[in-house]
C-alpha cells in the first residue's frame, strides 16, 4: 500500500504509473535481469528503468514491448493488459480535468482522476454514504464533523467536487457503480433527520439507475470479512484484469495497487455482497426507514 501524496502542479495520478511499474519489477526480478540489464535492452540508462519501475514517468509501448520480449513473457493477453495500463496512465498524467481547479480537494485528486476515468467500481462503506451518493446537505454536515475543516468556504468547495463527481453516474458512458452498505449508515443521523431523509430518498432514486446496485449488509448478518474498514476498487477494463483499491484512513488516502492484493479486496467485497440483502430487499429497508424518519 502506498499513501497518497499531493500531486506537483498540474501532473495526473501516478497511481496507475506505479502499478504499471510494479508489473515491470515482478517480470524482472521473475527473468533475474539486473536494471542496467534492462536498461541496456532498450538502449537507456538504468536510472530510466528506476523512474519506470516506480512509476514516476509515462511509458511508451515499444519501451515496455521489449522489456517484456527481454524478461520472457510470452503471453499475449498480459502483454495487452500492460499496455492497455500505460495508456490509461499516459492519459491520466495528460488529463485536464476540473478536479485540478478545486483549491481544497487537492489531497483528493487522484481518486477523483482516477474515478473519472474508471468503468467500474465496487464500494463498501461501513461509517458513511459513498461520495457518489451523498446529498449536498449530507456532505456538508458530514464536513462540519470533521475536525480538519472550519473554513466555511472550504467547506461548500467539498460540497461542490461531490456534487460534480456525481456525473458519472449519468450520460453516454457512465460509470458501474456497485456499492454495499452497513445498516448502522442509514441509521446514523447525520445531520439530523430532515438530512438523512433528504439523504435515504436520494439512494432510492438512484438505486433505479441501471447502472447502480445497491445492497445493505443488515446487522443480522454477523460477523463478516470487511470489518477492518471501508474501500473502494476501481476497475478499468474487464473485472479484476485493470484493479486499483483505495482506503480511507484519518490521515489521507491509502492506494493497494499489486494484482494479488486487489484481488484479495475483490474477494472481500464479494464475500460481504452474498452476505447482504438482495438490491430489491435492500430498496424496501431504505424504503421502510425513508417512512420511518
Amino acid at each position: 500500500m502506498k499513501r497518497s501524496t499531493q500531486p506537483a502542479g498540474n501532473r495526473a495520478s501516478t497511481v496507475l504509473g506505479r502499478k504499471l511499474g510494479g508489473e515491470l519489477l515482478r517480470l524482472r526480478d521473475a527473468a533475474g535481469k539486473t536494471q542496467q540489464q534492462a536498461a541496456a535492452s532498450i538502449n537507456a540508462t538504468g536510472t530510466k528503468i528506476v523512474k519506470m519501475e516506480r512509476g514516476w514517468v509515462p511509458m511508451r509501448d515499444p519501451d515496455i514491448r521489449v522489456l517484456c520480449e527481454f524478461y520472457g513473457l510470452d503471453d499475449l493477453k498480459a502483454l495487452a493488459r500492460l499496455l492497455e495500463l500505460a495508456k490509461l496512465d499516459r492519459d491520466r498524467r495528460k488529463a485536464k480535468g476540473w478536479w485540478l481547479n478545486a483549491p481544497y480537494a487537492k489531497g483528493f485528486v487522484d481518486f477523483v482522476s482516477l474515478e473519472d476515468g474508471a468503468s467500474r467500481t465496487r464500494n463498501w462503506q461501513v461509517s458513511l454514504i459513498p461520495g457518489l451518493l451523498q446529498t449536498a446537505a449530507y456532505t456538508r454536515a458530514m464536513a462540519v464533523a470533521n475536525p480538519n475543516w472550519d473554513d466555511p468556504d472550504e467547506i461548500e468547495v467539498d460540497v461542490e467536487v461531490k456534487q460534480k463527481r456525481q456525473r458519472r453516474l449519468t450520460g453516454e458512458n457512465p460509470i458501474q457503480l456497485h456499492v454495499v452498505i452497513w445498516e448502522a449508515v442509514l441509521r446514523q443521523q447525520t445531520g439530523g433527520p430532515s438530512v438523512m431523509r433528504g439523504q435515504l430518498e436520494r439512494l432510492l432514486e438512484v438505486a433505479e439507475f441501471p447502472n447502480v446496485r445497491l445492497q445493505v449488509l443488515p446487522f443480522r448478518a454477523g460477523a463478516h470479512p470487511a470489518a477492518a474498514g471501508s474501500f473502494c476498487i476501481l476497475s478499468y477494463a474487464e473485472t479484476g484484469a485493470l484493479d486499483v483499491v483505495e482506503c480511507d484512513t484519518h490521515t489521507g488516502i491509502m492506494w493497494v495497487e499489486n494484482d494479488e492484493d486487489c484481488a484479495y479486496f475483490g474477494e472481500v467485497f464479494d464475500r460481504v455482497a452474498r452476505l447482504s440483502l438482495a438490491p430489491k430487499d435492500s430498496i424496501t429497508l431504505i424504503g421502510s426507514l425513508y417512512k420511518e424518519s
